[in-house]
């Protein structure tokens, strides 16, 4: 009787199946990965600011506020407009900014915390 000398190793089906789990295993992996990544969640609340390449003619800057996700691509030329100077920010040795306004006009939000080294971190 030939059906009792046959292994399980020949049967199709187990191929099958191991397929199954493969593609169960990729599927939790890209679900927790959609779920980790604060830009791609549909579930985060969160709004998010990515820049890539910053400083680089190739920049992009990608802004998620609630569901809409905004795209800016660098034309990579410099930017000009009507303004004036406000003030002055420094880079603490500690990587920390400090602001200094301009004219001597202190802002709450510029102004030196208490019991700290003080400016906008």
């Amino acid at each position: 009787m030939k059906f009792l000398d046959e292994t399980e190793a020949d049967d199709p089906i187990l191929s099958v199946v191991n397929l199954i789990d493969v593609f169960l295993v990729v599927i939790a992996a890209l679900l927790i990965t959609v779920a980790k990544n604060p830009l791609l969640s549909p579930f985060s609340k969160q709004d998010v600011t990515v820049i890539t390449d910053a400083g680089k003619p190739t920049m992009e800057v990608i802004q998620k506020r609630g569901e809409k996700i905004e795209k800016y691509k660098s034309s990579g030329e410099i930017g000009e407009g009507d303004g004036e100077k406000a003030g002055v920010a420094y880079r603490m040795k500690d990587g920390s900014m400090v602001y200094v306004p301009e004219g001597g006009v202190v802002d709450q939000a510029a102004a030196p915390a208490p019991g700290g080294a003080g400016g906008v971190r």
